[in-house]
């Protein structure tokens, strides 16, 4: 019998609702300042690096430091759907598993001076779940903060 070799992925599906109107938040998703200020996996890292071609087929990378450890954890995409500010795709691959590709994909819904996102990431290690879905809550709180700012 032949067996894939792949091993098995996961997705993660995040609902949250953010303090501020729709294109804000989806700012908050392609503005390159902006992003330095949450998109960390743990409330006291750093984002110093962050760069964006927002087009499809424009590249996004992302650098997060730990300053604990003094280690970086990078990675990066490509845009494949872009529809301001309703929608948000791209695939991602962390600079530390270049064999993984996942796809993230935020769903923004204007609710006034609120906005629902739905954000769903597919293609994770399985073993690495939980991981993600710590860090993305965590992000998501950065988030949170940044647009209150």
């Amino acid at each position: 019998m032949n067996e894939s070799a792949e091993p098995p992925s996961a997705t993660i599906r995040i609902e949250r609702t953010f303090r501020a109107p729709a294109h804000k938040v989806f700012e908050a998703w392609t503005s390159v300042e902006v992003l330095r200020r949450w998109w960390h996996a743990e409330h006291d890292w750093e984002t110093p690096h962050a760069e964006l071609d927002l087009r499809v087929g424009g590249a996004i990378r992302i650098t997060m430091h730990d300053p604990f450890r003094g280690e970086d954890h990078g990675g990066g995409g490509e845009f494949t759907e872009i529809d301001p500010p309703r929608r948000l795709a791209f695939t991602w691959t962390w600079d530390e598993d270049p064999s993984n590709r996942q796809l993230i994909e935020v769903d923004f819904t204007d609710q006034g001076d609120r906005t629902a996102v739905v954000f769903t990431n597919s293609g994770i290690p399985a073993q690495a779940k939980d991981d993600h879905i710590c860090g993305w809550r965590n992000s998501f709180d950065n988030l949170d903060a940044a647009l209150g700012a």
